[in-house]
């Protein structure tokens, strides 16, 4: 198996509601277990979490989440940026266009200093995307 680098985000009681946001934006197949199902905790408030979650779409995308235990801090931030890049301008506009719901534009979608299309947002969970759309080569 090839080696991959995938997101992982973390989430306080909120990873479903946040994966399911994650599949109407990209698409693909979300699959999810909680604590309950991999026997992972014994504090009942915990049974319905998130132990894993998966979405990947059918371009390749893969992003996972999970809720963060009750006995362990979550620590948010701008650390991280969740960045999506490419040369399809439709699809990373929609991709856009569906983060930005709810969320706040830290930098608009625009064209920028080396010539591609370049914005950032937090989105209405608090996860920082960068969304950069190649230009045309002179």
């Amino acid at each position: 198996m090839t080696t991959r680098l995938n997101p992982y985000l973390s989430f306080r009681d909120n990873a479903k509601e946040a994966m399911e946001f994650y599949r109407s934006v990209f698409g693909g197949t979300l699959t999810t277990g909680t604590f309950a199902e991999f026997h992972a905790s014994e504090d009942p408030a915990e049974a319905d979490k998130i132990m894993h979650s998966q979405l990947e779409t059918r371009g390749g995308l893969v992003l996972m989440a999970a809720d963060t235990p009750n006995s362990m801090e979550l620590q948010s931030g701008s650390s991280i940026s969740v960045s999506l890049s490419g040369e399809d301008e439709a699809e990373l506009r929609r991709y856009w266009e569906g983060l930005i719901d709810g969320g706040n534009v830290v930098e608009p979608l625009a064209q920028a200093p080396w010539g591609d299309s370049f914005g950032m947002v937090v989105d209405r969970f608090g996860t920082f995307w960068m969304v950069n759309i190649a230009g045309t080569p002179s």
